[in-house]
């Protein structure tokens, strides 16, 4: 599958990891297959490896504007949503647009938000709208939030309920980068102020139209659509789990499954590319019996799909 803009965007991903964020090549991958394919991501991961360069990043990159929002239990729907103020000059109100209203939107330590502003938010991103006292804000395209979480850190949080973590399309982690390019950038410090200054390398119009050619150009046959079933039927007998994979989450695993293949130059999806996305895109929606949560619900997807039968070509 020869596609300039496949190239394009393989190249913008090879810069952003090779020159800002190394040693972090599966998560730039994963929030672009995100990106690509409508979705949103949850990071979560101790404070410290980069969640928020990673967004700033692609923001810059992408030529998207940014906003961020830092979770605490006093943080109103309101101010991430906006509000309407009254205005003086004009005696009326004046709606007055929250971060929610970028392109790309870094909600930090979600998990330190109360339900109430979590289902708020989560709504917004769902629906890619927002209503306010009666009127009805659509929100912009690009759209992709990237929320983190510290899974370490429980005290004063509010976990997010597997009906709310269910709406982002991807989980994953970042991990601490290999040794030697972890004392690279500790010898070169903080590189926000050079983040700042990159020239974008794409733009929005680029990625809608990635994104619909994408789904309008790889094509996903009965076939490997019978082994995501496969799986997610495996995972709802799976004696550890109280609830397997959703029909949503099967959905999300065809999405990012077709975008995967299309970053792999193909026009179809092969069974490897649900072997390589399944687990980022459903091993949070897993639902474990009580007596069994202890355990890692991204160990237990793995042994799923290794169990299940992988159909031949």
């Amino acid at each position: 599958m020869n596609n300039p803009q496949r190239t394009a965007i393989l190249e913008v991903m090879d810069t952003v990891s090779s020159s800002y964020l190394q040693g972090k090549i599966r998560a730039v991958k994963l929030s672009f297959i995100a990106m690509l394919a409508g979705g949103h991501i949850l990071l979560e991961d101790i404070p410290g490896l980069g969640k928020t360069t990673l967004a700033l990043t692609i923001a810059q990159v992408l030529g998207l504007t940014f906003g961020r929002v830092q979770c605490t239990s006093d943080l109103l729907p309101s101010d991430i949503t906006g509000l309407s103020i009254f205005n003086r000059d004009e005696n009326r109100f004046t709606f007055v647009r929250g971060p929610i209203f970028n392109n790309i939107l870094l909600v930090d330590e979600v998990n330190r938000a109360t339900p109430k502003t979590q289902s708020a938010m989560l709504e917004a991103m769902e629906e890619r709208r927002v209503t306010v006292e009666g009127t009805t804000y659509r929100l912009p395209d690009p759209f992709l939030v990237i929320a983190t979480q510290n899974p370490t850190e429980q005290a004063g949080t509010y976990p997010l309920p597997e009906s709310q973590i269910d709406r982002f399309l991807i989980r994953t982690g970042l991990g601490y980068p290999p040794a030697e390019v972890e004392c690279a950038i500790i010898r070169k410090g903080g590189i926000r102020e050079e983040i700042m200054n990159i020239s974008p390398l794409l733009s929005s119009d680029v990625i809608l139209s990635t994104r619909k050619a994408i789904q309008d150009d790889v094509q996903l046959s009965e076939k490997v659509t019978g082994y995501i079933m496969q799986i997610i039927a495996a995972t709802r007998t799976n004696p550890l789990v109280a609830a397997g994979i959703s029909t949503r989450g099967g959905i999300s695993i065809a999405q990012a499954a077709r975008v995967h293949a299309f970053l792999e130059g193909r026009d179809f999806v092969a069974p490897e590319d649900v072997m390589a996305i399944a687990v980022p895109v459903g091993a949070h929606r897993l639902v474990l019996k009580p007596e069994n949560e202890h355990l890692d619900k991204e160990e237990i997807l793995r042994a799923v799909i290794n169990d299940v039968p992988v159909p031949l070509a």
